[in-house]
């Protein structure tokens, strides 16, 4: 019980010093985190508004990116954050009492905490600019975050340990995830892409997690495509393997 205490403590003082590090720095402290989110949904319905009459799904186009890149980015930020962990706490890894699990732990639950806020922020913001009441399944939008964060916790995980022994993968990897959000259905409705590619898109799980969370949003939306047996065996398959590479790895990430 002690022990779990002494961890509970290292990890809250890490969340602090990462917050501290990652926002303090910046003018606006913690409010910028709201800018890339806020700043991708303007971007996306300025330039969908010059070439479309209507978004396709309801009627506004704020909305409709707002629910496309906000999982997307619970996902993208959370699977980036975890993946530099051990690089940002370098340092502090030389005290034994600090374990790479400590700061991968502190790492989620800032992120994770920072991605729900920034969704609940957009949403009523989005709601309020375009003058919506918005009926949302909350059970089913909470879920989603949640999955979007783990599945991002997973392949952090799985990142931290093959950027350690190959150098190269992370380069690799930084390439191939760049086409990401054009792949996920952050700005389109995947059912609608023409055959085959429509069934290909699917074997992506953001983009499942993207089509629940629209579907909390938006009662009349069939979702049509969504696998959540799919999308729960990916996310469980992503953690334990994450977790089984960075347990394997912990002493050379403490020596590298």
């Amino acid at each position: 019980m002690e022990l779990l205490r002494q961890h509970a403590r290292i990890t809250a003082a890490l969340m602090i010093r990462e917050m501290s590090t990652r926002y303090g720095g910046k003018p606006g402290g913690y409010l910028w985190a709201l800018f890339d989110p806020t700043a991708h949904v303007v971007m996306l319905t300025l330039i969908f508004q010059t070439i479309a009459r209507l978004p396709a799904l309801g009627t506004s186009f704020p909305l409709f990116f707002a629910t496309g890149y906000l999982p997307f980015h619970c996902y993208q930020s959370m699977q980036s954050f975890i993946s530099g962990t051990i690089k940002a706490n370098k340092a502090l890894l030389s005290y034994p009492i600090v374990t790479p699990a400590d700061a991968v732990t502190s790492r989620y639950l800032l992120q994770a905490s920072t991605s729900f806020l920034i969704v609940i922020i957009v949403l009523n913001v989005v709601a309020l600019e375009s003058d919506l009441t918005l009926h949302i399944d909350m059970t089913s939008a909470v879920a989603a975050c949640v999955t979007a964060t783990l599945l991002g916790l997973g392949v952090g995980l799985t990142n931290i340990a093959l950027f350690a022994r190959f150098p190269i993968y992370e380069q690799v990897f930084g390439l191939v995830m760049r086409p990401l959000m054009l792949l996920s259905g952050v700005f389109f409705l995947p059912h609608l892409i023409p055959h085959p590619f429509d069934k290909l898109l699917l074997y992506n799980p953001v983009v499942h997690v993207i089509i629940w969370f629209r579907r909390s949003i938006y009662p009349e939306y069939w979702a049509q495509g969504l696998d959540l047996n799919y999308l729960y065996a990916f996310t469980a398959i992503s953690v334990f393997v994450g977790l089984s590479l960075f347990t394997f790895s912990a002493r050379a990430m403490r020596e590298g």
